[in-house]
């Protein structure tokens, strides 16, 4: 176990993430007094299982005051815990038989259209049903093994969408499409645009939110925007599509990939994406419209659709734009919007 006195203490302002591999200090919030430590750990951290941090308390990686504890300790508030995270295994995407909707696929890329509720790729409490199953099943068909780039868990896979966000999304089929991509995102030439149905009337036209984005320190699951050098710089561009009486229908450029951008920004500009009941904040209860109402509660996923996305084709070198409207789903929400407003 490492020396407590190295040990980096987590405050109200930090990320758990910002220095990987280091120990922390954690002091149990009053919340959690009661809960078992490995529940209460395995709530901080959404990409370490429960077994995993078992597994760390009963190697004596885990102390509680000092003190070495089992799985089963029950917390008090103000205690202090100090926890070596393990390293997260990553998990073999194996073939799945999945239909996909397949928008372009050639010998180098293929551009799906990924429906709202798949994951992108296995990980932590997620082994199958996700788009690399599905991938590596449908090239197996063809006779062809996804690129090593990515990884086992991953293959070929150089961006993701959330499991509630519909749309485009791009997978490289051989490692020289798979440099090739990555290098597009990260000089960000690649144009990713996506359309949101938020609360609230937005006032401008067209605005831009610049704001970096780091792990919520009081919720390890959400995402929040930090203090600047407590995150990732992250920037999205917006501008009014449609207008309603207390709904913004908005177009939506992102010139970063942080995890959540989107529906953190626009909650953090006070016009939370519609349905997103992770970051809307209760914003539903104001919708005064019964039916409409009742169709957002049903609608299970952020009103958030991945509509556009341009690249330049990994072989050739040719500019490449593709598009898909908006699901059906979302079709009907902005239909009852547009009849309420007549």
């Amino acid at each position: 176990m490492t020396d407590p006195v190295k040990a980096r203490q987590i405050s109200g302002n930090e990320s758990l993430q910002e220095t990987p591999g280091a120990p922390l200090l954690i002091v149990v919030p009053e919340e959690a007094e009661g809960q078992r430590i490995d529940s209460f750990l395995a709530a901080q951290f959404d990409d370490i299982s429960r077994s995993q941090i078992r597994r760390a308390i009963e190697r004596g990686d885990v102390l509680v005051d000092d003190q070495v504890i089992k799985p089963s300790f029950s917390l008090r508030a103000g205690q202090q815990i100090q926890f070596e995270p393990p390293e997260s295994l990553p998990i073999e995407a194996v073939p799945e038989d999945i239909p996909l909707d397949i928008v372009y696929e050639d010998g180098e890329i293929i551009v799906i259209n990924k429906p709202a509720g798949m994951v992108t790729h296995p990980g932590a409490g997620v082994r199958s049903g996700t788009l690399a199953n599905a991938l590596v099943h449908h090239l197996s068909q063809q006779a062809m093994q996804m690129p090593k780039r990515g990884g086992s868990s991953r293959p070929g896979i150089v961006h993701r969408l959330d499991v509630g966000t519909s749309g485009l999304i791009v997978v490289a089929k051989t490692d020289r499409a798979h440099l090739s991509l990555a290098e597009q995102f990260e000089s960000r030439t690649i144009f990713k645009s996506y359309i949101a149905l938020v609360y609230g009337a937005v006032k401008e036209d067209t605005g831009r939110i610049e704001a970096s984005i780091g792990r919520d320190p009081r919720n390890r699951v959400k995402m929040s925007v930090r203090p600047e050098g407590d995150g990732r710089p992250a920037l999205t561009i917006f501008r009014i599509s449609e207008r309603f009486a207390d709904f913004t229908l908005l177009d939506i450029e992102i010139k970063t990939g942080r995890t959540h951008q989107i529906r953190v920004h626009l909650a953090h500009f006070r016009h939370p994406v519609v349905a997103d009941i992770t970051y809307e904040g209760g914003r539903i209860n104001m919708v005064k419209n019964r039916s409409l109402r009742t169709a957002i509660e049903a609608l299970g996923r952020p009103f958030l659709h991945a509509a556009r996305l341009r690249l330049r084709h990994p072989a050739t070198g040719e500019v490449m734009d593709f598009s898909v409207p908006l699901p059906v789903e979302l079709q009907s929400i902005l239909a009852l919007l547009r009849t309420a407003t007549q």
